[in-house]
């Protein structure tokens, strides 16, 4: 552990961190958060408030010499009634762009107990952990620690044995590409953090990334939509169809108007940024029976999870969503806008994850991929959007990185 007298510590402040649009002040630190305050204030949704208080793709970016790096960090474990324990949250360290370490905050923190089938929670506090990274190279480097994907986490407090400076993004000339989607974009069954296929992407492509994959909560929110608005960036994609039919929110009539207002509010602030449209990546139990979609409660107890589909395909006819469903309609839709917006592009998601790909990886729960299969959907979407002869994401011109 540190002495006062070998260490430097710097306050966690704004520019220290990326991927996040907003910080809470807590009496331990600071927590970041992936929707901004007045997006949260609208929102009553609990699995919402998890998941985007979850720093998937949020990290701390800083220059400095120091060969030895501390972080306190107060995480908010997940224990599920019933079920073995859940592995701690992984955190990656970069040093000059290439993986250097992971470490885990072990035996401290707040713990979250949840009750699946009584559907109840109850919350345990706990004391802030430490990470130390040791042996770094001595010499000026950029720092990035990247924060657990699926455990949220308070900032505490920054040390090193020598100075730490901010990074400012512009200085790197990376582009910024925002991205929305999904538990699947969020990084569920994913490695790490680096390893969810958005920051396997975004490293191939040499963007810089904003996440806004958000569990079980991709469902034309106009507050998430808003929140895009306002949020500067150089390239935006939105994935748009598993939760709608996880959770059987909307049928036909209103999932066309919700998506054109999606996109109409994106486009709001930013008119000419390219703008991608993902549909869902294939997905047997939804792709032709509607939702909602129900954990299979009597696998729990064995440390496996599986889901399963609560609709039936002859409720089609009556509105009800599935994935062919909606990737039709998502083509139909950006088909129609392309007319007046020449910088709107679409994607089938199959391209990334398709029946063949199912066939040799398969969905461990039947519905989210896992670590091998983030690294191939990040690759391929890398190489479609970004590098492909000719890409989904243009280079936007000078004039278009600023609206």
């Amino acid at each position: 552990m540190h002495t006062e007298h070998d260490w430097i510590t710097t306050p966690i402040t704004a520019d220290l961190i990326r991927g996040a649009l907003d910080l809470e002040h807590t009496p331990h630190g600071v927590l970041p958060h992936r929707l901004p305050a007045r997006a949260r204030a609208q929102n009553t949704d609990p699995q919402l408030v998890a998941a985007e208080a979850q720093p998937s793709g949020v990290r701390l970016v800083f220059r400095t010499r120091a060969t030895s790096v501390e972080l306190d960090t107060l995480p908010t474990k997940r224990v599920y009634a019933g079920a073995p324990p859940r592995p701690d949250g992984v955190y990656d360290l970069l040093v000059d762009g290439r993986p250097a370490a992971q470490s885990s905050v072990r035996g401290g923190g707040n713990t979250l107990t949840v009750d699946m089938t009584a559907g109840t929670a109850t919350h345990e506090p706990g004391a802030p952990g430490t990470l130390r990274f040791d042996g770094l190279p001595d010499r000026m480097k950029n720092i990035e620690i990247w924060l657990p994907h699926n455990e949220t986490t308070e900032l505490v407090a920054l040390r090193g044995n020598a100075p730490v400076e901010p990074v400012t993004a512009g200085d790197e000339g990376r582009k910024v590409w925002l991205h929305h989607g999904s538990s699947i974009s969020h990084g569920s069954d994913a490695a790490s953090p680096t390893a969810i296929w958005p920051a396997l992407a975004a490293a191939l492509g040499g963007v810089e990334l904003i996440n806004l994959g958000l569990a079980g909560s991709a469902l034309l929110d106009p507050f998430t939509a808003r929140a895009m608005r306002d949020t500067p960036a150089d390239l935006i994609s939105v994935k748009i169809g598993i939760n709608l039919v996880n959770t059987d929110l909307m049928r036909l009539r209103a999932f066309g108007p919700a998506v054109h207002g999606f996109l109409d509010t994106i486009r709001e602030g930013h008119p000419t940024t390219p703008l991608l449209v993902v549909s869902p990546l294939y997905c047997p139990i939804h792709e032709d029976t509607p939702g909602p979609t129900a954990l299979d409660l009597t696998t729990i107890g064995t440390g496996e999870l599986r889901f399963q589909p609560m609709g039936d395909p002859a409720e089609r006819a009556a509105g009800k969503l599935t994935l062919n469903v909606i990737r039709e309609e998502l083509s139909r839709i950006v088909k129609q806008r392309t007319a007046d917006d020449p910088n709107l592009r679409h994607l089938d998601g199959r391209a990334l994850y398709g029946e063949s790909d199912f066939a040799e990886l398969p969905l461990p729960d039947q519905l989210h991929p896992d670590a091998a299969t983030h690294r191939r959907i990040g690759e391929r979407f890398a190489e479609l959007a970004f590098t492909a002869p000719r890409p989904l994401f243009p280079n936007p011109e000078p004039a278009l990185q600023k609206d």
